[in-house]
C-alpha cells in the first residue's frame, strides 16, 4: 500500500492510489506551487522595490497548445520595459525547479490513479492532451458545425477525465497493475482461536487405593 510519506507516492509511476490520495495529490501540488511562487514573487518585489499585484498557478497550462508557463505574477509600480521584464524573467527562471517537481508529482500520482482504474499511462493522452488540442483547433476554425463538434468533444473528454480520476472508485481487488490500494495492510487472521477446552487433559479419579498401598 502506498503511503503519503513514501517517496514512491511522490515520484514513482508504479502501483496504485485511491481517490482520497489523488485528491490530496491535487491539493498538495497546487498549494505547494502557490506558496513557493508567492514567496518568490514577494522576495523579488522587495529586491526591486515594487509590489505584488497577483500570483496565479495553473498547472494545466503545460498541456495547452502551445504550452504556457503554469504560473504568473504581476507587479505594480514596475516599468514594463525595464525592471518589469527582468522581474518576470527571474520569476520564471527561479520557478522552473518548482514546475518540474510539481509536474513530476502530478504525473506520477495521475498514472497511479489510472492504474487503480485498470488503465495504462497512455490514457493521459485522451484525458489531458487531446482535449487541449481539440479546443485549440476549434478556436482556429470559423464558426461551423465542425468547430462546434471539436469544442464539444474537448469538453466531453475534459469531463470524462475529471470523473474518471476524481470520482470513480478503483477496481475491486488486485488488477494487472498490482494490489488493491484499499485492501488492508495486514490480512485479518480468520483462523479459529485457541480452544482451551480441547487442550485440557482430565485424569479420571480412582476411588480405590493406589498400587502398593497397605491396608491396616
Amino acid at each position: 500500500m502506498v503511503k503519503l510519506t513514501d517517496n514512491s507516492f511522490l515520484f514513482s509511476f508504479e502501483g496504485s492510489i485511491n481517490r482520497a490520495k489523488y485528491w490530496y495529490a491535487l491539493f498538495a501540488s497546487m498549494a505547494f506551487s502557490l506558496v513557493v511562487m508567492s514567496a518568490l514573487a514577494f522576495t523579488l518585489a522587495g529586491l526591486f522595490g515594487v509590489s505584488v499585484k497577483s500570483v496565479s498557478v495553473k498547472l494545466a497550462g503545460v498541456f495547452s497548445l502551445p504550452p504556457s508557463l503554469p504560473f504568473q505574477a504581476t507587479f505594480s509600480d514596475a516599468d514594463p520595459q525595464s525592471s518589469g521584464t527582468l522581474i518576470s524573467l527571474l520569476f520564471n527562471l527561479a520557478g522552473t525547479p518548482v514546475l518540474i517537481f510539481s509536474l513530476w508529482f502530478l504525473a506520477a500520482t495521475t498514472v497511479k490513479r489510472l492504474h487503480d482504474r485498470d488503465k495504462g499511462w497512455w490514457w493521459i493522452v485522451p484525458l489531458f492532451i487531446l482535449p487541449q488540442f481539440l479546443g485549440k483547433l476549434a478556436d482556429g476554425l470559423d464558426a461551423s458545425y465542425a468547430a462546434d463538434l471539436l469544442a464539444l468533444t474537448s469538453v466531453v473528454l475534459n469531463l470524462w477525465g475529471i470523473v474518471e480520476l476524481v470520482f470513480l472508485r478503483g477496481t475491486d481487488g488486485p488488477n494487472r497493475f498490482g494490489a488493491d490500494p484499499m485492501a488492508p495492510a495486514d490480512p485479518i487472521d480468520t483462523r479459529p482461536g485457541w480452544d482451551h477446552g480441547s487442550e485440557l487433559e482430565f485424569v479420571p479419579h480412582s476411588a480405590g487405593p493406589s498400587t502398593g498401598a497397605h491396608v491396616m
